[in-house]
This record gives structure tokens, C-alpha cells and sequence, in this order.
């Protein structure tokens, strides 16, 4: 008898909790299902991940202010929402990081010079393209490197996380890919001689060829790199991301886009 009687009390627990387990995710599903777009305009501002160390895109100037070409688009965007540029939270984020964090529902958008890949539409959905630029190799002015094939077995610095780690790894099986946090790091690590190039998006990398002409950006291209701004793959980010598509279109019809690839020297 007692025991049946515990029996009983088990399947009861077992019940109970199985409810509460239905009820909590019923709940998650809900909170997911709220139009982000509704979340944004609620809250009154809209929450970036940007980078804060890859001149002249996204990088802290000598104020404490963020500043760069996709902090003025994170403003535009801002703009066109609440009809101040200002409205705008931004959140440091890594190439290692960055779409974890959007996923994780920290950000609202990654606007972070952030390639549109294939790979990466598996787990985000991204806007229309508002940037183009291509893989390359910067190197030591005196350095024998002419191209990527005289770095077969040599070690190439890359950014953890980033599609040029792919692509070195893909052209060129035989070099020794070595990751870094930073450019800033690997920048270090190509300077006192650890490694012999850093492989990169040619707009990221000209940041250390206009202040040091003892690094050179060799001229060939190894990719066509499309920048759009990323959200998170679920028909709630649909209006929102819309929104900004419309904004880069007006951008692009407005010369807005030249007009800010020539303030940061990107042309």
C-alpha cells in the first residue's frame, strides 16, 4: 500500500512538471513571436553589435565616442526609425562573437563588417549588400611575398572567426593559419616578424598602410566580400529588416554611401 501510494505521488510530480515544462517553452515561443520591430520602437532605441578596434569601420575615437562607416549607417538606421540618430545602443563585438550574441538575443542587428556567406545564412539572415571589398595580403614593405602561393608553409596571421581565415585555409591548405583576437594584435605579430602576412579585407587592412609605409597591401584580390547588416533568422525580424534594406537603398540612390566611403578614405 505505501508503496503504491508512492508510486502515485511520483507519477503526480512527473505530471506536474511535464505541465510547467509545456507551459515555460509555450511562454519562450511567445516571447520569440513579438515582432522585433515592435520590440525596437517600444524600447526607443535599437541595439547594434559594431566593432570597436577595425578602423575605419567601427572603432573608438579619441572622444570615447564610437565612430566609423558602419557606426554612420547604425545612425541612419537609427534615423529613419525614430527620426534621431541617436537612438542608437552599441555593443562591442568580436568577429568570434558577434552572430552568438545576436542569436542569443542581446542585439537587435550586427552591423560589423560582417560578410554575406552562405555558411552564414544557415544560422542568420542578412540585408541587402552596402559594401564590397575583397580579400588581400598585407606584408612587410622589404618582404619577398609577391602572392599567396609564396606562403605555403609559412605562418599567416587571421582573425578568429572570420571569413579570411576560411578562405586562407580553403586557397591555401599548406600555410600555417595562426588566429588572432585582434588586428591590432596581429598587426604586432607581423611587425616583430612572428608572422609573415595578414590576410584581411582590403578596406580593413589599408588602416595600417595610411600610417606605416614600412607595410604594404599587395594588389591582388582573393574574393569579392559583400558587407551586410545581420539579424536573426525568424520572420519576426521581417519589417525591421525591411526598414533597413529601405535605408540602404536611399543611402545608395542619395550617393550617401560614396559620400561615406570617401569620409573614411575608403576610396
Amino acid at each position: 500500500m505505501k508503496r503504491g501510494l508512492i508510486i502515485l505521488l511520483i507519477l503526480i510530480a512527473v505530471a506536474f512538471g511535464i505541465f510547467y515544462a509545456i507551459d515555460y517553452f509555450n511562454d519562450d515561443a511567445n516571447k520569440e513571436s513579438v515582432d522585433v520591430y515592435k520590440t525596437v520602437m517600444n524600447r526607443g532605441y535599437i541595439i547594434v553589435g559594431v566593432k570597436t578596434d577595425t578602423k575605419p569601420f567601427g572603432f573608438i575615437d579619441g572622444s570615447g565616442a564610437n565612430a566609423g562607416f558602419d557606426i554612420d549607417l547604425a545612425h541612419e538606421i537609427a534615423k529613419e526609425l525614430f527620426h534621431d540618430p541617436q537612438k542608437v545602443k552599441f555593443v562591442p563585438v568580436s568577429d568570434n562573437d558577434r552572430l552568438y550574441l545576436l542569436n542569443l538575443n542581446k542585439l537587435d542587428m550586427v552591423i560589423a563588417t560582417l560578410t554575406i556567406s552562405d555558411t552564414r545564412k544557415m544560422s542568420v539572415d542578412f540585408s541587402k549588400p552596402y559594401y564590397l571589398t575583397g580579400q588581400a595580403l598585407l606584408v612587410r614593405a622589404g618582404s619577398p611575398v609577391r602572392s599567396m602561393a609564396d606562403l605555403s608553409d609559412k605562418k599567416v596571421g587571421v582573425i578568429f572567426g572570420s571569413t579570411a581565415e576560411q578562405t586562407m585555409k580553403f586557397l591555401l591548405p599548406t600555410a600555417k593559419v595562426m588566429g588572432y583576437k585582434s588586428y591590432d594584435e596581429a598587426y604586432r605579430a607581423l611587425k616583430s616578424g612572428e608572422i609573415l602576412a595578414i590576410t584581411s579585407d582590403d578596406a580593413i587592412l589599408r588602416r595600417f598602410t595610411s600610417s606605416d609605409s614600412s607595410v604594404k597591401i599587395l594588389p591582388k584580390k582573393y574574393s569579392k566580400e559583400f558587407y551586410g547588416v545581420a539579424f536573426r533568422k525568424t520572420d519576426e525580424q521581417n519589417t525591421l529588416k525591411d526598414i533597413v534594406n529601405n535605408v540602404i537603398s536611399d543611402m545608395e540612390t542619395q550617393n550617401q554611401l560614396n559620400q561615406l566611403q570617401t569620409k573614411w578614405g575608403l576610396k
